[in-house]
């Protein structure tokens, strides 16, 4: 028998505050049981548990997440994230429109913003 993946554990600070901060970005809310406060929280939609830790992050990471929007173009979906508290770190969008953006969440986690399937021509 195999394994699967229940779900993707991100080390934070702040682990109500920084799903929050994912709610919103996915549209998805974080789970009932969970207050501010908590050393968990969830987004059981995405399989994003949020756990808080004593250390800070001090490197890269080694994994992150690669957004896709879905109702609006990758500019406007970036737009929206750095409206919400994300923060550019590289922008590798190119002038014939492919490429993507580098952004960090509140607590310095990096992830990235792709093209939409529309604008891709899927």
């Amino acid at each position: 028998m195999t394994s699967k993946i229940r779900h993707t554990t991100v080390d934070c600070a702040d682990a109500y505050t920084l799903a929050s901060f994912w709610s919103q970005v996915l549209d998805l809310p974080v789970h009932d049981d969970d207050k501010p406060g908590d050393p968990e929280a969830l987004i059981e939609g995405a399989g994003l548990l949020f756990v808080t830790v004593p250390e800070p992050k001090t490197v890269k990471n080694r994994v992150h997440l690669d957004l896709q929007p879905q109702d609006r173009t990758r500019d406007q979906e970036a737009e929206r994230l750095l409206a919400l508290g994300a923060t550019l770190v590289d922008d590798h969008r190119r002038e014939d429109g492919k490429g993507w953006v580098t952004l960090a969440d509140p607590e310095g986690n990096e992830f990235c913003v792709e093209r939409s399937a529309a604008e891709r021509g899927q």
